[in-house]
């Protein structure tokens, strides 16, 4: 009799504990944002959240107000969807609040990378030193001449129009931007131990097709496998592709490369000064070019979509391409060279500025989430003061809290091309309540952890749109065709893509 009742004691005392594991009797204590914990232990809302971030938060939202902490998937999430609330997070010192936690075991899990725990103002420092100023150029000068290798490799001679040629806009944008970026990024195929630079070149296009076509195989495993929910099959695979990425990417094989940018070298280097092995060394390359090239493509995508669908807007900004072209003495024609565009040339665009930016606040919708160091206090732009717990997280979902609202962006659905521009071409302030708003579009972060590649991704963009307008027209082979939904199950990871293709014709 008593071994049964020790037994029933051990079997009681293991379940309450793990009941208390799987949060089931946290409550709410003095002071903390609403607690809505769902009903499933541990899981709370991770399938709600997953299948929908953006509803899912809005329901929230008209339930609790502008603060609130929900369970999914044995973590606890502050949301803020206050944006005059955020200064206070992005301000928030590093010993409080840090991204890289949350962030290092998500690496870990997508690219099979662990980061080092040397200091991040370093590769920072190495990151604006190759991606802004004198760097950019450079790398502007090397996608530049990627982008006119592969858009314009078979470009016939003459002053005659080509035929009309057909494809898939997502893929043909996400497939060029992305093989301009990685040879710009990764290098290319070394004249040596090839006849010609003609051969050369053509391995290039070649092999990175082929890499473009494991990436996006990925890319489509990529929302499940940060989740940690893909099924056997899929996972499978998705240890088969990174092997793939950690071998092709991998330092031995850019020893014999030409072309590779210093942003990989010297970060490279700086890993090995650090005591990083070579196969980790390799991991790091899979996760730069995720991190560089996911965006882009899907991005450009969309821009030339919007533009394509709203005639004033492709006049608009076409004609400021050509006005540009012409006071920087260029002239295009039909079977005319590719126009080389540099960094100055782009920087003489507002239109094409407020476009981009117009289809980023559209599409763009990263999940911003800080770890919880140390208990703290957060004081809304109300002036209501918060407690937020040790262990939990603070998490920000600009598109919906921001991007989103009717009172910032009237009809915040339509695109309008020159939203963010003033008539002088000078940008656009934004208010809420009366009041400007510093942070109105965060399709790259912000504070500490904003994303140090936004001039790159940005220069690759335009440097293609630019690219297109200048030398093709354009049109939908159907121009009825409603704009495509997105694919709500990318939500929290940059760009949006979407459900479908569409189909272009250009020439």
């Amino acid at each position: 009799m008593e071994l049964w009742a020790a037994l029933l004691c051990a079997l009681v005392a293991s379940l309450l504990g793990g009941l208390y594991l799987l949060g089931a009797f946290r409550s709410r204590r003095p002071n903390e944002p609403p607690l809505d914990k769902g009903v499933i232990p541990w899981l709370g809302y991770l399938l709600d959240f997953r299948k929908n971030s953006s509803e899912f938060l809005k329901k929230m939202r008209r339930k609790h107000g502008d603060i609130f902490t929900v369970l999914i998937g044995g973590h606890y999430f502050t949301f803020v969807m206050d944006p005059f609330s955020f200064g206070a997070i992005m301000k928030e010192s590093r010993s409080k609040l840090d991204f890289r936690s949350f962030a290092s075991k998500l690496v870990l899990q997508v690219f099979g990378y662990k980061p080092i725990q040397a200091s991040q103002s370093t590769m920072h420092a190495l990151s604006m030193k190759h991606l802004t100023g004198d760097g950019l150029s450079l790398l502007t000068k090397a996608t530049m001449g990627n982008l006119q290798k592969l858009m314009f490799s078979k470009l016939s001679s003459g002053e005659e129009k080509r035929p009309w040629q057909e494809d898939n806009l997502f893929h043909y944008c996400y497939n060029i931007v992305f093989r301009a970026g990685y040879l710009a990024l990764y290098g290319t195929e070394s004249h040596r131990g090839v006849d010609n630079e003609e051969e050369a070149n053509e391995r290039d296009l070649v092999n990175s097709n082929l890499l473009f076509n494991e990436f996006r195989k990925y890319d489509h495993l990529f929302p499940c496998l940060a989740y940690a929910m893909l099924p056997p099959k899929d996972k499978l695979e998705a240890e088969r592709l990174k092997r793939f990425f950690w071998s092709t990417l991998s330092v031995r094989r850019s020893c014999q490369k030409d072309n590779v940018s210093g942003w990989i070298t010297d970060q490279d280097q700086f890993l090995v000064e650090n005591g990083v092995p070579e196969y980790m060394r390799d991991r790091f390359r899979f996760m730069l070019l995720w991190a560089s090239q996911g965006n882009t493509g899907p991005t450009a995508f969309w821009l030339l979509l919007y533009l394509m669908k709203h005639p004033d807007a492709m006049r608009a900004v076409k004609g400021e391409v050509e006005k540009v072209l012409r006071e920087n003495g260029h002239k295009v024609k039909a079977g005319s060279p590719p126009t080389d565009i540099t960094r100055d040339m782009l920087n003489q665009t507002p239109l094409l500025d407020s476009a981009l930016e117009e289809t980023l606040r559209l599409v763009a919708a990263p999940l911003l989430v800080r770890a919880i160091l140390q208990e703290m206090s957060l004081e809304m732009s109300n002036g209501t003061e918060y407690v937020l717990r040790q262990g939990d997280r603070v998490a920000l979902f600009p598109h919906l809290s921001v991007q989103m609202d009717p009172e910032i962006y009237p009809e915040p659905h339509k695109f309008k091309y020159d939203r963010f521009v003033n008539p002088d071409g000078t940008k656009k302030d934004f208010y809420k309540d009366g009041k400007r708003l510093k942070y109105f579009n965060m399709p790259w972060g912000a504070g500490v952890s904003i994303c140090p590649g936004r001039f790159f991704a940005t220069t690759e963009i335009k440097l293609f749109v630019f690219l297109m307008l200048a030398h093709h027209d354009l049109e939908l082979v159907d121009g009825e065709e409603e704009i495509p939904a997105i694919d709500v199950s990318r939500w929290g990871f940059g760009t949006m893509q979407p459900i479908h293709d569409v189909r272009f014709r250009y020439r």
